[in-house]
């Protein structure tokens, strides 16, 4: 990616993230500059999770240019550098009175809305299938209520059939899908369940809908905790030996919590070398201030989460601009080109 355009998607992450706050970026935070990457893979994915957008423009929340000028936040992004969306997709994110649960209600409908107008600005699609009404992550892997009560060949087939369906809907909106993930943060279960064996059951069914979807969508498998360097390549061998159809190897990665962007290189590259998976950071972000900004406790703040040793940039958004380069770097570092790409979370 020349220069110019790498400078420009960071400054349309910054707008991004800064815009929706209704704050200001300075003359001299555009100007922040970032060194270009020479990627080895030239499809490396630059890409942006936008899944509560809808719910974001609901509120009210407009986005602009850094020239002032409001717009499509999907057109601001393509315009510089995003050339990938992700969105999650929630069964049935609604109690029974029809209440969203939060958290951008992200049902299938408002997935096909985003990927119908990620496409207009010639955008892929990455479809993150959480398996769950809400939440999935290593703390919770809970089945939807619609299915409690199934064993595990029934679960596999409604994994299946949501999938086919989803995609489906998706598709005909008019979105462009190119990847979809089988889980979501998936390395303590997936769908309620925890053994590994099970767990493999679901992965494929998943995966299977996706081949007879389209033999050109890749599959993802999503883990978290890349810090636990034993756990994530214990996870890739996992794959391997029950057999799980997939593409692309990904993990979370918040410097945060997960451990030094080299140990990042290392367990991608477990995965690329042994199996010859493509990898990626399916997650990441960074905190461009210490400010409390809307009353709501803040993950990253001057009392939490703001110290450690791989922490290297400073909270402003010239250090979120640099953490984000030196996480894609490190991903583009993975052996033989295979660092597929990095989506930052929730841009919008």
């Amino acid at each position: 990616m020349k220069r110019k355009s790498f400078f420009l998607w960071l400054t349309a992450l910054i707008l991004a993230v800064c815009l929706s706050m209704s704050c200001t970026v300075s003359a001299a935070e555009r100007e922040s500059v970032v060194e270009p990457i020479d990627f080895q893979n030239p499809g490396f994915i630059r890409g942006m999770d936008v899944s509560s957008l809808l719910s974001l423009e609901s509120a009210g929340v407009r986005y602009t240019t850094e020239y002032g000028e409001e717009q499509d936040i999907m057109q601001i992004l393509a315009e510089n550098g995003v050339n990938y969306i992700r969105v999650r997709v929630w069964n049935d994110p609604y109690d029974a009175d029809g209440f969203g649960y939060g958290g951008g209600n992200n049902d299938v409908e408002k997935a096909a809305e985003i990927g119908r107008r990620a496409a207009l600005y010639g955008m892929k699609l990455l479809v993150d299938f959480h398996y769950s009404d809400f939440w999935a992550d290593p703390a919770k892997q809970k089945a939807p209520k619609a299915w409690s009560g199934m064993n595990l060949n029934q679960k596999c087939e409604a994994v299946k059939a949501f999938t086919a369906e989803s995609l489906s809907t998706i598709k005909n909106a008019g979105a462009d899908v190119g990847m979809v993930q089988i889980g979501n943060e998936t390395t303590t279960g997936i769908c309620g369940e925890n053994s590994w064996r099970n767990m493999a059951q679901i992965f494929n069914a998943g995966s299977a809908a996706v081949r007879a979807f389209s033999p050109d969508v890749s599959v993802a498998i999503h883990f978290t905790n890349p810090e636990r360097t034993d756990t994530i390549k214990a996870l890739a061998d996992f794959l391997h030996d029950y057999h799980v159809d997939y593409d692309v190897f990904a993990t979370s990665y918040y410097p945060y919590w997960h451990g030094s962007l080299q140990n990042l290189t290392n367990v991608l590259s477990y995965a690329a070398e042994k199996y010859g998976k493509y990898t990626m950071v399916a997650e990441t972000s960074y905190a461009n201030t210490l400010r409390d900004t809307d009353g709501h406790p803040n993950t990253v703040s001057e009392y939490n989460n703001n110290t450690g040793d791989n922490l290297l940039w400073g909270f402003s958004y010239e250090g979120q601009a640099q953490e984000l380069r030196d996480v894609m770097y490190a991903v583009n570092k993975v052996t033989d080109g295979k660092g597929l790409g990095v989506f930052y979370w929730e841009g919008a």
